[in-house]
């Protein structure tokens, strides 16, 4: 069995604030406890979600000491151009261009589809459609659907005076939502709309989101360790957004702990 711990804090990375290359653990040592992110390539839908979810959440990450680090797929553009857009501290960010720490871990790396006559990006490109449309990649399209439909369980996630803007509709007011249920929870087509902006910001830059499309369909996990190292929890992802055992409220496993 991998001892998680053991493998990441003998782990060195380039850090994106610096581009220095050092201990992914650097800085942690006072913390109580480490939410380490294995992130699939930083285009992705998944990394794009979890680093809004951490953003909504940080104030409850530091009141209960949890120290956070991140690992994604990609280099220092791909890592810069994500921390400016998604506003994730560089300094908490951390890059592995070619999904090393993914594969010692044992990371599911997605649909594995292989044709002879093409190149490693193109069969990449072929299984990320396939996994998208749900194959090999269990609960993506329930996962689609609910950011259509709406969902209850799941915080609101555009105040109704926030306008979204960059995507290929007109500016949309956070008020407009209001007419599809009310507040306080993920109204129909809000988490939809997100989405299509992120879409929009990675295909617009998506030479430097997706240096290397060979990684398209690696997957991520998330780590919860205390301050001696015991795992408290894990999520390896099986699919695509399906970054956390529950969807509605990604970081819930932390009232456990």
């Amino acid at each position: 069995m991998i001892d998680a711990y053991s493998l990441l804090s003998q782990t060195q990375r380039l850090r994106i604030s610096d581009g220095e290359n050092i201990p992914i653990f650097t800085g942690c040592e006072s913390a109580n406890r480490f939410l380490i992110l294995i992130w699939s390539q930083l285009g992705d839908f998944d990394s794009l979600e979890y680093a809004s979810v951490l953003q909504r959440e940080s104030g409850k990450l530091q009141d209960q000491g949890i120290t956070l680090r991140a690992i994604g797929i990609g280099d220092r553009k791909s890592g810069q151009q994500f921390c400016q857009y998604t506003g994730f501290p560089p300094e908490w960010l951390f890059v592995d261009p070619k999904a090393e720490i993914h594969q010692k871990l044992e990371l599911y790396r997605g649909l594995a589809t292989k044709l002879p006559f093409l190149s490693p990006g193109s069969r990449a490109w072929l299984n990320l459609m396939l996994m998208c449309a749900g194959i090999g990649s269990p609960g993506t399209l329930a996962e689609v659907f609910r950011g259509y439909k709406g969902d209850r369980q799941a915080p609101q996630l555009i105040a109704d005076e926030e306008v979204i803007r960059d995507t290929p509709l007109p500016p949309i007011k956070g008020s407009f939502f209001k007419l599809a249920g009310g507040t306080g929870f993920q109204r129909p087509f809000e988490l939809a709309t997100l989405r299509l902006r992120n879409m929009t910001e990675v295909l617009g830059n998506w030479k430097t989101y997706v240096p290397d499309p060979a990684y398209l369909t690696q997957r991520g996990a998330t780590f919860l360790f205390d301050s001696e190292g015991k795992l408290l929890y894990e999520h390896r992802d099986r699919a695509i957004l399906g970054f956390a055992e529950n969807m509605s409220r990604p970081l819930s496993f932390l009232a456990n702990y």
